[in-house]
């Protein structure tokens, strides 16, 4: 368990001693507001699942414009991809050590040969490869928002 995942447990031990309600982190959002995934979505994307390489950004790209419009932070559980459609929620897994999270795609990218997706600091720190900058993936959808 990485340090923000033991930092985000013991805020919710708190809170819940404190009767305040818990707080969830932004990668959970994105689970429960997955739409009833429309059938022409799941035909095609339902079985979806590549392995590659993942890279990650941030810094120079914080605060500017995602491809989808949106304003891209990295803080938030996002990433880019060459092909799924905006929206497309996916599970990204680190083969080398079995870290998993949950984002959503809002860019395109990347544009660095054999890479697959790039993720956003936040989601690279998560499956750990902050330090390491790219590694091993496995990408799945889930669905899409």
């Amino acid at each position: 368990m990485n340090p923000s995942e033991l930092a985000f447990i013991w805020v919710n031990n708190i809170r819940d001693s404190l009767g305040v309600a818990r707080i969830v982190r932004d990668f959970q959002l994105l689970t429960h507001s997955i739409k009833k995934t429309p059938e022409t979505f799941v035909q095609k994307y339902g079985d979806f699942m590549q392995t590659g390489f993942a890279s990650w950004y941030g810094g120079k790209f914080h605060g500017r414009s995602s491809a989808d419009g949106s304003v891209y932070d990295k803080n938030k559980f996002t990433a880019a991809h060459k092909n799924l459609p905006f929206g497309t929620v996916v599970q990204v897994t680190n083969l080398y050590n079995g870290k998993k999270c949950i984002v959503k795609i809002t860019d395109r990218g990347p544009f660095v040969r054999g890479r697959i997706i790039d993720l956003s600091k936040v989601a690279a720190n998560e499956i750990g490869m902050l330090s390491s900058g790219v590694s091993r993936v496995k990408v799945e959808v889930l669905g899409k928002v």
